[in-house]
């Protein structure tokens, strides 16, 4: 029985150990605070300050929105018109459903079966704001993103997104140069990525959402870490919480969004409010199925060595048949009766 546990201890090490390779990424986000790459306050220079003049500009002075059509929702013009008059000098670019199907089909025409194909609409949204960065820079900013101030101080990075509470980044504001290798990486991640999973929330949050960008961003971050962050171009700066809203010297307004959220997301919500419960609940179930594994594996092996004390198959006893006793080969070749001549071998 020591033997027979110690499989199973084995077996079930093993089981866990490929589980746990493969959601490190995920539970890595857990730990993950982005703070060798937040934007501090302290370089963000004020509004009207002469700091402004002598930092270098990279970023293209381009607004990048999406949005089905050019009706845009009254609940969200507010937003809207807020980035449009803080920035005059600033190109904007509205990406409709249309506009985003022309640019895709004729910049990247690899990529327009899976944009088509896209089971949610949310989906084509979320992937044509990676490609137009890519493609033109600029900075992408969700409709119902308001601004609060000027972007100017943001210009200065090669490319920037937001951090979200408690893990990960979002992909409601972000910007960078063109042709940027992250969002290169991202542009080439989407195909792999689309996969759908048992709920709408988690199939979009997972193939283009911020569980996406998040995933590639943790693992960007973890390839180059031996790069110099100073001088290396691919390098993505976090925006964080206090500088993205709620204070008066952020960068953003927060108006009502998530248009796309179902039933599933309240679900999906209501389970991170209450992790703890589920995360005992998932160690009681856990503990259950392992003795049901540990049980069922015992029963095997006592089955297993009452067959061989029976010398045959259970079944074929309680059915009748004749049960013939198992003998080793070796013993049925010893036991038939062969004479063998020895021949003399003589050389020529």
């Amino acid at each position: 029985m020591r033997r027979s546990l110690l499989i199973f201890l084995l077996f079930s090490i093993i089981i866990l150990t490929l589980l746990l390779h493969s959601v490190s990424t995920l539970l890595s986000l857990l730990i993950e605070d982005a703070s060798a790459d937040a934007i501090h306050r302290a370089e963000i220079p004020e509004p009207n300050s002469t700091l402004l003049e002598s930092r270098p500009q990279l970023i293209p002075k381009i607004i990048h929105q999406t949005y089905i059509n050019e009706s845009i929702p009254s609940h969200w013009k507010p937003a809207q018109q807020s980035c449009i008059d803080l920035h005059p000098d600033y190109e904007y670019i509205l990406w409709t459903d249309a506009k985003s199907h022309e640019f895709i089909a004729r910049e990247y025409p690899w990529f327009l079966p899976t944009f088509v194909g896209y089971k949610h609409n949310i989906q084509r949204a979320d992937a044509i704001r990676y490609f137009v960065l890519a493609y033109y820079g600029g900075i992408y900013i969700d409709l119902d993103d308001g601004c609060m101030r000027r972007l100017d101080p943001l210009l200065s990075y090669t490319a920037w997104v937001r951090r979200t509470v408690p893990t990960g980044i979002s992909n409601d504001v972000m910007a960078s140069i063109p042709q940027h290798p992250f969002f290169l990486r991202v542009m080439e991640s989407l195909k792999g990525a689309n996969r759908s999973w048992l709920l709408p929330y988690i199939t979009i949050m997972a193939s283009t959402g911020p569980l996406f960008l998040s995933v590639i961003w943790k693992k960007w971050m973890g390839q180059h870490a031996h790069l110099d962050p100073e001088t290396w171009v691919g390098r993505v700066r976090v925006l964080m919480p206090d500088e993205y809203t709620k204070h008066p010297w952020s960068f953003f307004k927060t108006y009502k969004g998530s248009s796309w959220h179902g039933k599933d997301a309240k679900l999906i919500f209501w389970m991170g409010k209450n992790w703890i419960l589920l995360t005992a609940l998932g160690f009681l179930v856990g503990g259950v199925v392992a003795l049901a594994v540990w049980w069922l594996y015992t029963r095997l092996i006592v089955m297993g060595a009452r067959r061989r004390a029976a010398g045959g198959s259970p079944r074929l006893t309680a059915f009748g048949f004749p049960v013939v006793p198992r003998v080793p080969l070796f013993r049925r070749w010893s036991g038939t009766k062969q004479t063998y001549e020895m021949v003399a071998q003589h050389d020529a």
